[in-house]
Order: structure tokens, then sequence, then C-alpha cells
């Protein structure tokens, strides 16, 4: 069994110099991780919330320490504006989360979109188009282990939640047979001040992915917040770990799928931009063609 936890960095805003804090870049994404590993990787994370949130060594309640949220959104702050001990803090802090996730055997997987300056951005289409990306990069992996997993997505609200997973549901119950049939359940929501494991989601893609992003393909746009060269050394110090973290696979016609995945609307860049060179890297793995069902989603036994 494995568990898959997805959350969002940015939003549909238009990408304009009149609005100089609007998210350049949107990215959905999170790891996977073991059944076997949750309660561990759980209990680490926390330790981690109180070594670099020393408020909290003393809360008399465990909901307390799970409810206590740190933001990917005040690591990039600390990393843009801190001094040299906020920046310190904020790039162990990171490290720190990266040890938990290569100590718990969990894979990561992003779809990161690149905005155009001026263009409208259609993040109800995106936002569900990218759900399903992932979800059949969680196939693949659930079929190469041979196991059975569960989505959940950090809740937004039922409006927004809704559509997002429609497109899973509809391939798992459609005629014809279940394109994911190593997904038991079609994605749950849930919320992340109840779920400590979404908090690790979160700075995932907040203080790891969309600052790397940024800086990676937009360094060019001084105007935007968001630009800042502070997040220079997450991709250098950073990125060969995230690179090494990935699950991706081989479909039948050769081609590799998963991972993080850059949609560059902007000038069409590599996603090996992200990690800092153009390798690629990961956890791979050829999925046999018998193993495969609709658009090369592979299905576990």
């Amino acid at each position: 069994m494995h568990l898959c936890y997805i959350d969002e960095a940015g939003n549909g805003q238009t990408l304009d110099p009149a609005k100089p804090d609007a998210p350049p870049v949107l990215v959905i994404g999170g790891f996977t991780v073991p059944r076997s590993q949750v309660n561990e990787m759980t209990w680490d994370f926390l330790s981690v919330k109180k070594h670099y949130r020393p408020q909290l060594q003393h809360v008399m309640h465990l909901s307390e320490l799970i409810q206590h949220e740190i933001k990917g959104a005040d690591v990039r702050k600390n990393l843009r504006v801190g001094n040299h001990n906020w920046r310190r803090a904020a790039m162990e802090l990171v490290s720190s989360l990266l040890d938990i996730l290569e100590r718990h055997d969990t894979r990561l997987l992003a779809r990161v979109w690149i905005k155009e300056e001026g263009l409208a951005f259609n993040e109800s289409g995106v936002y569900p188009t990218s759900v399903g990306s992932l979800t059949e990069t969680f196939q693949a992996q659930l079929a190469h282990e041979h196991s059975r997993g569960m989505m959940v997505l950090d809740s937004r609200t039922k409006v927004k939640n809704a559509p997002n997973v429609h497109c899973v549901t509809t391939r798992k119950y459609r005629t014809g047979g279940d394109g994911l049939r190593g997904i038991i359940e079609s994605p749950v929501f849930g919320h992340s001040d109840t779920h400590t494991l979404l908090q690790v989601a979160d700075l995932v893609v907040s203080s790891l992915l969309f600052p790397i992003a940024c800086h990676a393909y937009l360094n060019d746009l001084t105007w935007n917040v968001h630009c800042d060269d502070a997040y220079a050394p997450l991709r250098e110090e950073f990125g060969e770990r995230l690179k090494k973290l990935q699950f991706r696979y081989q479909d039948p016609s050769g081609k590799w799928r998963g991972g993080i995945v850059v949609s560059d609307r902007r000038s069409a860049q590599s996603s090996s931009l992200m990690f800092g060179d153009g390798k690629r890297v990961g956890t791979r793995a050829v999925i046999p063609g018998q193993q495969v069902g609709p658009r090369g989603a592979p299905q576990a036994p």
C-alpha cells in the first residue's frame, strides 16, 4: 500500500507587471510514500517542526503540534528578505525536509506550469489536467511496486475540488475496464492542519519546487517579487537530491514520463532546468506493454 499527498503553490492569476506579486508559476505536486513508512515519517516531521519552532517543544497537547503549520511561503520570505540567520535556518529546514523524504522511500511527482506575461491562465482546466497526469504517474509506480494506493489532495473549496477528480473517477468506472486499477478509490481531500503529511507536501511544492521554477525559468522578470536571486541556492544545493527522488517510467513507445514535469509556455525550456543541468536521473521503471492501459497509464497486476 502506498499513499500519495498532493498540494499546490501558485494560482491562475495573470502574470502582469501591474501585479508584481502575481505568482509566475503554478505547481501541483507532492510525494508518494509506502504505508509502512507513514507513522515514522509523521513523527520525524513533527520533530523537525519542534526543532525549527522552539515554542512548540513544550506544547501541552499533540493536537497543537500537529495543527501548527510551517508554511512554504514563510520559508520563501525568509530567503528573500530575512537576515543571514533566517536564510540559514530556511536552508537547513529544506535540507531536513529532504532528509525525511529520502529516509522514508518517498518519490516526488509534480506538474509545473510556467506562465506567459499578459496571457490569461486557465487554472480550472490546468488543475484537473495535472491531477490526471499525477494519477497516471502514481499508477505507474503502483504497477512497478506491485502495490495499491490512495491519493490525498489538499482541500480547497467544494466547487474547486469536485472537477479535479472527475477525470479520475470516470477513468476508473467507465465502460471498458478500470484504467487505474492500482488506485483503490478516487482521490480524497484533506485539510493540512489535520493531515500532517499534507504539510510536507506543502513544503515540497511551496518551499522547493515553486521558488526553483521561478528562478530557473523567469529570473529575467525583475519586476516580479517571486523571481528573486535569493532562490538560486535552492537549486544549487538541492537540485541533485530532487532529481534522484523522482519516480519516472518508460511507456511502451519508449518515452520517459512522470517525475517533475515542466510545461514552459514562455520559452519551451526543458524540465532539466529544475535540477541545474541537462541530465535526468531518478527512480525509473520500464513498464511491460501488457500492463499499460489507456493513454499509456500502466496497470497494477
